[in-house]
């Protein structure tokens, strides 16, 4: 799935992303560290991966698209 990076705390590794519908998405810095980044721009887009669905759904994983996907191959 796509987005594009929203916030982005370099202290925290935390942030948000915005899905294409406008909907704000928040990860934590294990989603961060599991996409290979070591930083991240606000404005760029990503790719990610979610878990769960309405108020529990959240980002497991954030890369650039030109990054890899160890899950996906």
């Amino acid at each position: 799935m796509q987005a594009t990076s929203y916030t982005y705390d370099p202290d925290t590794r935390c942030g948000s992303v915005l899905l294409d519908d406008g909907t704000p998405l928040p990860f934590d810095a294990a989603a961060f560290d599991a996409g290979g980044l070591r930083l991240l721009r606000v404005g760029q887009r990503v790719r990610i991966r979610t878990e769960g669905e309405g108020e529990a759904r959240r980002v497991v994983f954030v890369t650039l698209q030109t990054f890899p996907d160890p899950e996906r191959g």
